[in-house]
């Protein structure tokens, strides 16, 4: 998440009250989680497991809860702790706004573009030409959709992340400030829920297909051409490559990448990256050839016992 304008190292400390190391007019431009940082961005750790990765990342502003040696070219902000310092942040450079219409006077819609009753469109929406948006539809701020995109009734582009800590006195929500953007030729079943970056985007790649029913978490990049079936669910921070499938209820775990044409069969449960090309069946899922040779091996172990009783 970049901020409307560059600010100083002194300005994001007073914002938050911290103490920072650091040039006063050291500049920052934005603020993002770890595996999307860019120079000039400010990321947080809040654990010592985490600190060389925080420190070593592109980001030139760690957020940390610890005094530790800075490196060269790089600024820290001290705070006791960075969860809450990033919240105040986001709540700041992106604060909550409410509507008081259905249609948001901020939002663009393109030529052509059909939007049926009671569907909300959000601040700062694009839409772009030849959509159809059925009824009943939500769509939240700064959500930008392609050309020829179809999105079926009671679907919800743009919800918060899914991303707590657990504190003493309960689960404390990391806010949620970037976007979900849906490229051109895309479908999007009906009651389909497509969460949006904490600081990042959610994407859906151009052509791909999605049935009803599905749930995919914040930060997650689907490529192109891709179909997904019913009740599938999807974790944060998940990449999937181009002319991958996926059949129905899988679930897939946030932060691992499914390789291009990679095919899941219904029912797995996916918790590792995949190798281009290859097929998945089960929980956990395993390459499905050998999967179905497990199985077999299973359904023989009856006879086994029989014989082992008759001698």
């Amino acid at each position: 998440m970049k901020f409307p304008k560059p600010h100083t190292l002194k300005e994001i400390a007073h914002l938050i009250s911290s103490e920072y190391i650091g040039a006063d007019d050291f500049p920052v431009f934005g603020m993002n989680e770890i595996h999307v940082v860019e120079a000039g961005d400010i990321v947080f750790v809040d654990h010592p497991k985490y600190y060389d990765k925080a420190l070593n990342s592109e980001a030139t502003i760690v957020l940390i809860n610890k005094k530790v040696d800075c490196p060269d070219g790089k600024a820290l902000l001290i705070s006791d702790d960075p969860f809450r310092d990033f919240n105040k942040l986001t709540l700041h450079f992106k604060p909550f706004q409410s509507s008081n219409s259905a249609v948001s006077p901020s939002a663009r819609i393109g030529e052509n573009t059909v939007v049926q009753p009671n569907c909300f469109i959000g601040n700062n929406v694009t839409i772009g030409d030849n959509c159809i948006i059925h009824s009943n539809v939500s769509i939240y701020d700064d959500t930008i959709i392609g050309n020829n995109v179809i999105i079926h009734a009671g679907t919800i582009l743009g919800a918060s992340a899914f991303y707590y800590k657990n504190r003493p006195e309960g689960f404390d929500q990391l806010k949620s400030g970037g976007r979900v953007i849906i490229k051109d030729n895309v479908d999007i079943g009906a009651l389909c829920t497509i969460d949006k970056g904490v600081t990042g985007d959610t994407t859906i790649g151009e052509g791909s297909k999605l049935d009803n029913q599905i749930q995919v978490g914040h930060d997650t990049l689907i490529g192109k051409k891709c179909l997904i079936a019913s009740q599938t669910g999807i974790a944060g921070c998940v990449v999937i490559e181009d002319e991958v499938t996926i059949w129905g209820q899988v679930g897939v775990k946030s932060g691992i990448t499914i390789a291009k044409g990679t095919i899941l069969y219904a029912q797995s449960g996916l918790g590792h990256s995949t190798t281009a090309g290859a097929t998945y069946f089960g929980s956990p899922a395993i390459e499905a050839r050998e999967k179905f040779k497990e199985m077999a091996y299973i359904r023989q172990i009856p006879e086994l016992i029989k014989k082992l009783k008759t001698k």
